[in-house]
C-alpha cells in the first residue's frame, strides 16, 4: 500500500495537490488506530510524502500524541504492545506435551511475536520470552 502512495505522489504534477489520509481526531499515545479515525484531504505534494496510507495505519498503536489533522507517518506507529514493561504477565514453558505456566513481570514490551525480558515472580530469575498474546509470554525451549 505505501508503493501505491508513492507511486501516486510520483505521479502528481508540481501543481497538484494529492488527496493524503489524516487524522479525524486526536490520538492519545498508547492508543489503537482504526480506519474510521481518518479523514481523506488534500495536502502539498511535500507534507505528503512519507504518509501512510488507511490500510497500513489502521491498527497500529501511536508512539506518541498525534492531533487531529495529522499525516501519520512510520514513525507515529508501532504494532499493537500486547505485553508492556511492568505489568504482570503469564509466562508459558511448552515442551512437547508439557505445559507449565508460572506468574512474572514485564522487564519490556512488546508486539505479538517479539522477544522481550521477563522476571519470575517465584524465583527472581530473568529469563527471555516471546510475545504470545495479551500479557502471555511463552520460553523457547530447545
Amino acid at each position: 500500500m505505501l508503493a501505491l502512495l508513492a507511486l501516486a505522489l510520483l505521479a502528481a504534477g508540481p501543481d497538484e495537490v494529492p488527496q493524503v489520509a489524516v487524522l479525524d481526531h486526536a490520538i492519545a499515545k498508547g492508543e489503537r488506530i482504526e480506519r474510521g479515525d481518518f479523514a481523506m484531504e488534500a495536502r502539498p505534494l511535500a507534507a505528503a510524502r512519507g504518509a501512510l496510507t488507511i490500510e497500513d495505519a489502521a491498527g497500529m498503536e501511536a508512539v506518541r500524541n498525534l492531533s487531529a489533522g495529522a499525516i501519520v507517518r512510520r514513525g507515529d506507529v508501532i504494532r499493537p504492545q500486547l505485553v508492556r514493561r511492568g505489568e504482570p504477565v503469564t509466562i508459558r514453558i511448552v515442551q512437547g506435551r508439557l505445559s507449565i505456566t508460572a506468574s512474572g513481570r514485564a522487564l519490556g514490551g512488546g508486539a505479538e511475536g517479539e522477544m522481550v525480558r521477563v522476571v519470575v515472580n517465584a524465583t527472581s530469575r530473568t529469563l527471555d520470552a516471546m510475545v504470545e498474546g495479551s500479557g502471555t509470554v511463552r520460553i523457547a525451549t530447545p
